[in-house]
């Protein structure tokens, strides 16, 4: 999930008390002033919608991208302006089940991929190592744009769907045209992953240490305990959020990706500096590491009742973000924030496209 770097280490866990308050609710607009477009006419605003209107998407398609056989949703005009919207674990692409038609109807393609290890996407050789560190998921994205002949996107996400994006605006700003980021700038520097944060804030981060060990392994490996693990995060980081089993079996089944287990192990042993990357991977890594600002038009959200939301209204990475730049605070929800508050998350990007 996010970046051990945000996550202060004061005691004060996602209080949301100085934070610039939107309303939870969907449809009840947001406190900042709108955007506007050149001419000064508001952008467009997005209708309401009850979050768990929609269930499934439209069109699931594939396209062969890098090392992967990509699977993703597709919703929208075929020659709108992209969106891709990036999921986290332990999601999927139903993050995004309410947010795709609210930004197709706006005139976006709207593309939602599985990220490696989960869904329907797969790997195009048995040969290739299951690596999941930060810039090997960023290039996956960076090839799907490549396949679809995608020049440049708006980028959304959460979770690892954030810091994926983080990577893109970070490295390749020209691919980007804007970003909206659930809570913040969370590129992960692995050096600084070695200092202790304070016992509560270590306390939220239990699954993570859990996988470092082989009985956590083992746990994800096995259909029964990954399931309970997972629903157990779902029901503690989105504590607001009274979503139905259905909701959560809808998602569960992208678990079942027989590269799952070995990709989210490796991906929190890789943050913690317990397994290996790649070589032709560590010039990226090496930028990383230097937490390079993003320039490109930017809106940040941060999920009030998520347990990671750090104090401070996004004071601690503001200055990683040095183009275009807005912050927002989503009261009363919790880490899933595209699901939980689709409408408020689908008008942030087209906010952000009229920067």
């Amino acid at each position: 999930m996010i970046s051990r770097r945000t996550f202060s280490k004061t005691a004060g866990l996602g209080t949301g008390a100085a934070a610039l308050s939107l309303v939870g609710l969907q449809g009840l607009p947001h406190a900042s002033a709108a955007p506007r477009k050149a001419d000064g006419t508001p952008t467009p605003t997005v209708p309401a919608l009850t979050p768990g209107t929609h269930t499934s998407f439209a069109k699931l398609r594939h396209v062969r991208a890098g090392v992967l056989d990509v699977g993703y949703a597709e919703a929208g005009p075929a020659h709108g302006p992209a969106v891709i919207c990036l999921h986290g674990w332990p999601y999927d692409i139903h993050s995004y089940v309410d947010v795709a038609p609210l930004l197709a109807e706006q005139g976006y393609r709207v593309i939602v991929p599985y990220l490696r290890g989960h869904g329907s996407t797969r790997f195009l050789s048995s040969r290739t190592f299951r690596n999941a560190q930060q810039s090997a998921i960023a290039l996956d994205i960076i090839a799907l744009m490549d396949a679809l002949k995608i020049e440049n996107a708006l980028l959304a996400g959460f979770d690892w769907g954030s810091r994926t994006a983080d990577i893109i605006a970070a490295l390749w700003p020209e691919r980007v045209k804007g970003l909206v980021s659930v809570s913040g700038y969370l590129i992960t520097n692995v050096d600084a992953q070695k200092k202790p944060l304070a016992p509560a804030a270590e306390h939220t981060w239990w699954y993570q240490f859990y996988f470092a060990t082989e009985r956590g392994r083992l746990a994800m490996e096995d259909k029964t305990d990954r399931h309970d693990l997972c629903r157990l995060v779902w029901d503690t980081v989105s504590p607001t959020w009274h979503f139905d089993d259905a909701t959560f079996e809808r998602t569960a089944r992208a678990f079942e990706n027989p590269d799952y287990a070995a990709i989210v192990i490796h991906n929190y042993r890789w943050r913690l500096g317990l397994a290996d990357g790649e070589r032709r991977y560590d010039r990226y890594e090496k930028q990383l590491a230097t937490r390079p600002t993003i320039s490109v038009p930017s809106i940040t959200l941060d999920p009030e009742r998520d347990p990671f939301t750090a104090p401070g209204n996004g004071a601690s990475y503001r200055d990683r973000f040095v183009g275009p730049y807005e912050h927002r605070t989503l009261s009363g929800i919790g880490h899933n924030l595209p699901q939980e508050a689709p409408t408020a998350f689908a008008q942030a990007v087209v906010d952000v496209d009229h920067f």
